[in-house]
């Protein structure tokens, strides 16, 4: 087992990796009390090589390892793929591509929905992975030979996952249905997340207006501030905190004060005042400029008889071509599916989605096939 502590040997690892048709990788990272993960291993392996990065090892530059994420030559093979991008496009500004996530691979295949790893390594090679060191402290050094084993094995094991995976997607024509969720993936615009965006994480607890806008505003505060100091949003203000502010508008630091989600003396601090700000923000916004309340649309009579049998030809599909459901369609897409028909903007009416679910549902929608129970089982037949 090779640990890798200096930039040279890990420049030389590296280079064999170039050479290969794909590595896999994985990260360990610790993100409880900060807002950035803080990446404390890093482990790949190729056919001919397995090795460990320690990125805290005194003096380690990263730099070729963030080259190699670059290559476009080499496959970079992930499970359950986002926080590790995460950390990658945080600490080296890029995503790695070409990019394979075996746990997307697994939902294509009909291996149920987002299968955890040591269930896919166990259904897919004769491995079995020993979880006892999955819940750990990675920062401490210097890690233990069973940390360590523990670590490898996840990138070992998804050589042949990758294998098994990719001989099977090819048997069954699917390997551009993984390559279109792998765009999404791909998308630098999926790891940068504006602050002004940071209400959409909120549920809305607010009936007017004036409150969606006061929401706007402490959540982006909250964000920036997270952000900078490092820390996690809760440990700025609570969620529940937001909501109140939202709701009471506090127009100074005595009002600030009276809420019960605030502690006590918080409205003394810098951050206080800069909630109170937030608040004269939205405060000055001219009414008709305010954000609209979200509201469900009226949906017409007859939807939600049409949902059901959208459910019932999703669960047929599911059957016939063994991909997860949640790959295909939410709850909330069939809805707007069964109301907007054609229109709908989903991902069941695009690409290989609307090819197996997409254009049956419109099919069944317009009257043109229907359900019937026959033989102990659901059929969709031609009207």
């Amino acid at each position: 087992m090779q640990t890798i502590t200096t930039t040279a040997a890990l420049a030389e690892a590296c280079a064999t990796f170039a050479k290969a048709a794909f590595v896999t990788v994985d990260t360990e990272f610790i993100r409880e009390t900060t807002f950035w993960p803080e990446l404390c291993l890093v482990q790949m392996a190729s056919d001919d090589l397995a090795v460990l990065v320690d990125p805290l090892a005194e003096g380690i530059d990263l730099a070729p390892f963030f080259e190699l994420m670059r290559d476009e030559r080499v496959v970079k093979v992930f499970h359950a793929a986002r926080q590790d991008i995460e950390i990658v496009y945080k600490l080296g500004g890029l995503v790695p591509a070409p990019l394979f996530d075996t746990q997307v691979a697994a939902m294509v295949c009909g291996y149920g929905d987002s299968i955890a790893y040591d269930q896919l390594v166990a259904r897919t090679s004769e491995g079995r992975i020993d979880k006892t060191s999955r819940f750990t402290d990675w920062r401490h050094r210097p890690l233990s030979e069973e940390q360590l084993v523990y670590a490898l094995a996840d990138v070992t094991y998804l050589r042949d996952v990758y294998r098994a995976l990719k001989t099977q997607l090819e048997a069954e024509g699917r390997s551009d249905w993984v390559a279109e969720e792998m765009a999404t993936l791909s998308d630098p615009a999926t790891y940068d997340l504006h602050p002004d965006d940071a209400w959409r994480r909120l549920k809305l607890r607010v009936r007017k207006p004036i409150e969606l806008q006061v929401l706007k505003e402490v959540a982006a505060w909250r964000e920036r501030e997270a952000r900078q100091i490092d820390k996690p949003r809760g440990r700025i203000i609570k969620d529940d905190a937001i909501y109140e502010i939202a709701q009471q508008q506090p127009r100074d630091e005595h009002a600030l004060a009276r809420l019960r989600t605030i502690p006590r003396g918080f409205e003394r601090s810098n951050a206080g005042q800069e909630i109170v700000a937030a608040v004269a923000r939205a405060l000055a916004v001219p009414k008709s400029d305010l954000p609209a309340i979200p509201r469900p649309p009226q949906l017409p009579e007859g939807t939600a008889a049409a949902v059901e049998f959208l459910k019932v030809l999703l669960k047929i599909v599911v059957e016939e071509k063994g991909v997860a459901a949640k790959m295909i369609a939410s709850g909330d897409d069939l809805e707007k599916l069964a109301w907007k028909g054609e229109a709908a903007e989903i991902p069941a009416m695009e690409g290989w989605r609307r090819e197996i679910f997409g254009e049956r549902a419109l099919d069944l929608l317009k009257g043109e096939t229907g359900l019937v129970y026959r033989n102990r089982r659901v059929e969709v037949v031609a009207l």
